[in-house]
């Protein structure tokens, strides 16, 4: 069962995951907006990053990047810089330097799916409704793209306009996300337990929250780090944000089970074909769901919380609701 960190406990009444209410209009709204402004600005930022890049990695890069997919990372660097206001007003003149930050986290993440479809990862055919970058080009393009999107993510962040101290602390923060204590990290863990070993629901908490987990903690605490939040504020979003990215992938597992190729855009029950290491494959489909209201639960206690200290917390539950709610 999942263990909130210890500030988070307070009494709360069980709520049944299939009777929560749907995401609320206004989050849906939001997003919706921030993707289309999203798509604009990333294609303006790789324009002049690309153009003397080679033609088929340029276009490899593009296929993946562009136009695609739900962009909640980016979404979660504004979501954490709420304090005193409920929705980050997107197109605001003060929020201009929190695009570099959401556009290198995005490349960071599309990164990690090209490597993570790979044939000696997860061998799988399908993203975002299209084939893989490995089948649309070939293997060697996709780990070039890959590489390169590492590069690219970094690159944009040093041209944030801000400060040289909240610049290098974001670099910091999504470096440590990527690497080997974060998303390479469990994705390390991942290959090792394919071939045999331990599986429980602590050695599958820590292999989540490195390989989904960490992107998603450090886009909140990009956002919190702008904000110039106080450190008890500070740590409530990264707790948030740590059990955010637990719910995401929990729900991730049950839509391995339950969603078809057409909602998810890639192919379905491939954990359980490969007996890979899931919340669904440790637990069941019930234990799943249990994890999954156990970790709402905890994270609505730090949004509680969070609420109490003075921090705008109606679009982070918008976030949550989304996440547990998605089809996809």
């Amino acid at each position: 069962m999942t263990t909130a960190p210890r500030s988070d406990r307070r009494p709360v009444s069980h709520t049944d995951r299939r009777d929560l209410p749907s995401p609320p209009t206004g989050f849906d709204d939001w997003l919706a907006g921030l993707q289309r402004e999203f798509e604009a600005r990333l294609d303006a930022a790789l324009t002049p990053l690309l153009d003397e890049a080679p033609p088929r990695l340029r276009e490899a890069i593009r296929y993946a990047a562009v136009d695609g997919g739900k962009r909640l990372r980016p979404a979660l660097v504004f979501l954490g810089s709420l304090h005193g206001h409920p929705w980050p007003e997107i197109t605001e003149a003060r929020f201009d330097s929190l695009w570099s930050a959401a556009i290198a986290v995005e490349l960071i993440h599309v990164y990690s799916l090209i490597h993570d479809d790979l044939p000696s990862m997860d061998d799988d055919a399908l993203r975002r409704g299209r084939p893989t970058v490995h089948r649309a080009f070939d293997e060697a393009t996709a780990i070039l793209a890959g590489d390169a999107l590492q590069s690219l993510a970094f690159a944009a962040l040093a041209e944030a306009p801000i400060d040289a101290d909240t610049r290098a602390h974001w670099m910091r923060q999504l470096a440590q996300a990527a690497g080997p204590t974060g998303m390479v990290g469990g994705q390390s863990i991942d290959l090792a337990l394919a071939g045999g070993g331990t599986r429980d629901l602590a050695v599958l908490a820590d292999l989540h929250d490195r390989k989904t987990g960490a992107l998603i903690r450090a886009a909140l605490a990009m956002g919190a780090r702008w904000a110039e939040l106080t450190p008890r504020q500070d740590r409530l979003v990264d707790t948030f944000g740590h059990l955010l990215g637990r719910a995401f992938q929990i729900q991730d597992d049950i839509l391995d089970v339950t969603g078809s190729a057409e909602a998810l855009g890639k192919t379905p029950g491939k954990d359980v074909a490969a007996d890979k290491c899931s919340y669904v494959t440790v637990s069941g489909i019930e234990g799943a769901r249990s994890e999954l209201d156990d970790t709402v639960r905890y994270a609505h206690a730090a949004l509680w919380e969070l609420a109490t200290l003075g921090c705008e917390s109606q679009a982070l539950s918008g976030c949550l609701d989304f996440v547990i709610h998605r089809q996809h």
